[in-house]
């Protein structure tokens, strides 16, 4: 489904244009903004139930000395893995763990070592001594890194947006358009304080949708490795 095909299909199903709403401040707001609001509404409540395994996407950086801070990527949603590369090519995994545990575990920042550990941190990154606060999260580690090492990050991503994506396709619009669809009826019918019934046979149909592309997401991306750190005994 594409987006002119997906608006066009929210105004069918509600039989409502979306004509300009003027706010108290003389303001108007269009057609074309409130459908898109609905849209991207519906993406970012499905993205944030659903990691989808064709989601995610590999980024590396490089730690500093005495710095146990490193930046997430701008469109990052969840982490799936953290790696230390030494000099040779080999991968060393971090252990994903609680802020906390990183800090009673590691509370004098000298303490410096190859990272063993990692968690989400807040939007306070460390540079040069002094804190600097930025807009995205970050990761802290533990220990604190005692050199430059190559970082790989592996994490799950917001996709661009089907109302942003110039040829008015994404990968949900082209794989799973129901649940797109259901979703921003959802967010249509709420805006529109619409009929109690008609409201929960649409989010009847959004959860049908989400749960069918859960596992049909997950069925897409089966293959005979390792998935998810699962163990696999030999047969004998």
């Amino acid at each position: 489904m594409t987006y002119d095909e997906l608006v066009a299909t929210i105004q069918s199903y509600t039989e409502n244009q979306f004509p300009t709403t003027y706010l108290a401040d003389g303001s108007g707001v269009t057609s074309t903004t409130q459908i898109n609001t609905f849209i991207k509404q519906a993406e970012q409540r499905i993205f944030n139930t659903i990691q989808f395994p064709s989601l995610r996407r590999n980024v590396t950086g490089t730690t500093t000395i005495n710095n146990k801070y490193l930046s997430c990527p701008s469109d990052f949603l969840a982490v799936y893995s953290m790696a230390v590369i030494d000099g040779v090519g080999s991968y060393e995994y971090l252990l994903n763990k609680d802020v906390n545990f990183i800090r009673q575990a590691y509370p004098v920042p000298t303490d410096t070592a190859i990272p063993k550990y990692y968690a989400l941190f807040g939007p306070t990154t460390t540079s040069g001594g002094s804190p600097t606060i930025t807009n995205e999260l970050s990761f802290i580690l533990g220990p604190t890194p005692d050199a430059a090492y190559s970082v790989e990050l592996h994490y799950f991503y917001y996709p661009t947006s089907i109302v942003d994506s110039g040829d008015g396709h994404t990968w949900l619009g082209d794989n799973f358009d129901s649940v797109l669809l259901y979703g921003s009826l959802v967010e249509a019918y709420t805006f529109m304080k619409g009929e109690a019934d008609l409201m929960a046979l649409y989010d009847g149909k959004y959860k049908e949708a989400l749960a069918l592309a859960k596992r049909l997401g997950d069925g897409m991306e089966r293959q005979d490795a390792y998935r998810s750190g699962q163990y696999r005994q030999a047969v004998t």
